[in-house]
């Protein structure tokens, strides 16, 4: 079990190519961005933290672009994972964004994760003309079709919202067939089949920490799909507890995540330092 960092980036915090070198000379193993095109002023949709329409943290508007920040972030780093928690793939194009992806893990050699989810603002799904009860399936081809680009000479893909004939794309992912891709969502029976046929983790939603039911749940799942060794697991956590690390690394958790104050170079660094140490993590000299 390793540990990483997640910053809620926004154009008011570090920018990542400062805070992702300081995670990493920390000993972290990762560092994970959101994604968040835009957000309607009107919404009927409700945040799965607040209840309503009101949104907890105002970042929500602000959040940079996830790909754009972690080729920043690639580029002054050489260790650490560099991953989504999560994006939102049927908010673009997906042979534009298999461009992308496929091209931060060649120039970050092979380190990105994959991090998806199947959008609770059905408001800002809509501006993307995503019909709300076919998002799983948009999703899931999606990944298929992205797949294909990222491994095979000539990828064609033929789906209800994805269609293109045989084709050339490269560069392929160094990783194949494709990064690891890890679904942010809660952990209920219905979300653990769609990862066991069509990703490789999960991800945990905010505050969900009694974890180890849903955790054998999703290796019950996995393994009467038919699928090979276990499911990557990554947790979010807010603060440290020495016996709940050693459960959840006995349960078979990969990776926990941790967030960052991220409103100075000094303040983030002495947070890391801290928690690092909380850890026992080893510093990486620079």
């Amino acid at each position: 079990m390793d540990f990483g960092i997640v910053q809620f980036t926004s154009d008011r915090g570090l920018a990542p190519s400062i805070l992702a070198p300081l995670i990493e000379n920390a000993g972290f193993s990762a560092y994970y961005v959101p994604e968040h095109g835009h957000i309607p002023t009107r919404r009927d949709a409700a945040h799965p933290q607040t209840g309503d329409s009101s949104l907890p943290d105002d970042r929500y508007m602000r959040t940079l672009d996830p790909w754009v920040s972690l080729s920043a972030a690639a580029a002054v780093t050489s260790r650490i994972r560099l991953g989504t928690a999560v994006a939102l793939p049927v908010q673009s194009d997906p042979i534009t964004l298999a461009k992308q992806i496929a091209t931060l893990d060649h120039l970050s050699n092979g380190r990105v994760t994959l991090g998806v989810g199947f959008g609770w603002n059905l408001d800002e799904l809509g501006d993307h003309d995503v019909p709300p009860k076919r998002r799983r399936t948009m999703l899931r081809e999606y990944l298929e079709a992205m797949r294909a680009l990222w491994s095979q000479k000539e990828a064609q893909y033929a789906g209800e919202f994805v269609n293109f004939g045989p084709s050339w794309a490269w560069p392929k992912t160094v990783q194949q067939p494709g990064p690891p891709t890890l679904v942010g969502a809660a952990g209920t029976e219905k979300n653990f089949r769609w990862i066991a046929r069509s990703a490789d983790g999960w991800i945990t939603t905010p505050n969900e920490e009694d974890i180890e039911d849903s955790v054998v749940l999703l290796k019950r799942i996995w393994s009467e799909a038919g699928r090979d060794g276990d499911p990557q697991i990554v947790v979010l956590d807010f603060k440290p507890v020495a016996e709940k690390l050693e459960r959840w690394r006995e349960l078979g958790v990969t990776s926990v995540l941790y967030g960052v104050p991220d409103d100075s170079e000094e303040r983030a660094a002495g947070y890391l330092a801290k928690l690092a140490g909380k850890l026992e993590i080893g510093r990486v000299d620079a």
